[in-house]
């Protein structure tokens, strides 16, 4: 008997060749949780840019529309996909097409709009890339931003000291938007608390654990693929943003301390962890 929960997922993210992040992080993690992983890299790099330097890039624009083609000729399709950093509005509308004619119908399309920081766009980015930012993450079934791009997606005003009914609003506005799932991230009420704020169809929840001061590069890449995966295993959407959330806890937990560490997050130790908790 075919498995029910055994999905063909595409993410779609750039591969730094070196670093724990985007796809390094996403095919281990989403492949652990059960998946058939395909991947579309949007760009290489040697390794990632925060911290290295002299690294390499190459832009893969242009060839994102001829792997496309090649699968629809070969009858490819996939129940999920799965969205992290995208590097131009270019690369958007080819996403959105990807989305509309190879995802499966009832196919599930999560968005990690991953361009935005602690107030800010990251430094390749302009108005013009979030409009259109926007219009992929508003027909995605889920998003997951942080608290800058969800303020960012929703023109809503960005603060750095905020209390929850902020929150609720900020969610409530993405709502009326049009995202009817949203896991909003890095969301802390408390000193030494951070956690996640879900919305799903208009209803509210919180998901508080701890915050561990010692911050890694790609953690926010950990998270929404071990989302994914929980997701995609069958568990509802609270569910799998805390487990998702006890699992980056955990890796983070795995590489605080070790200096010589400090490019990313020590995740693969800790993947018996999310595997088992996807099958509970």
């Amino acid at each position: 008997m075919k498995d029910k929960f055994y999905k063909r997922i595409l993410t779609i993210q750039d591969i730094s060749c070196v670093g724990q992040c985007s796809l390094t992080v996403a095919l281990p993690i989403l492949s652990a949780c059960g998946l058939e992983t395909a991947v579309l890299p949007s760009a290489v790099l040697s390794t990632h840019t925060a911290g290295f330097n002299g690294y390499t890039f190459r832009d893969l624009t242009e060839d994102i529309p001829d792997i496309a083609e090649h699968w629809r000729s070969e009858g490819i399709s996939f129940d999920s996909v799965y969205t992290g950093y995208l590097g131009s509005s270019k690369q958007i509308e080819y996403v959105k097409g990807i989305i509309s004619s190879l995802m499966r119908e009832g196919g599930i399309s999560i968005v990690d709009p991953a361009m935005a920081d602690n107030g800010k766009l990251y430094p390749a980015f302009d108005s013009e890339y979030v409009r259109n930012m926007k219009s992929l993450a508003f027909s995605a079934d889920v998003i997951v931003p942080n608290i800058t791009e969800a303020c960012m997606l929703a023109d809503y005003e960005y603060l750095e000291k905020y209390d929850e009914p902020y929150i609720r609003k900020l969610l409530e506005k993405l709502s009326e938007l049009g995202a009817s799932k949203i896991v909003l991230t890095g969301v802390g009420f408390k000193e030494g608390k951070t956690g996640v704020a879900v919305m799903e169809d208009g209803v509210y929840s919180y998901y508080e654990h701890e915050r561990i001061a010692d911050g890694c590069h790609g953690t926010g890449d950990v998270y929404a693929s071990a989302f994914v995966g929980a997701l995609l295993s069958g568990k509802n959407i609270y569910d799998s943003a805390s487990l998702a959330a006890d699992y980056t806890v955990l890796c983070i937990r795995n590489t605080s301390g070790d200096s010589s560490h400090w490019y990313g997050v020590k995740f693969e130790p800790e993947l018996s962890y999310l595997i088992a908790r996807c099958r509970q």
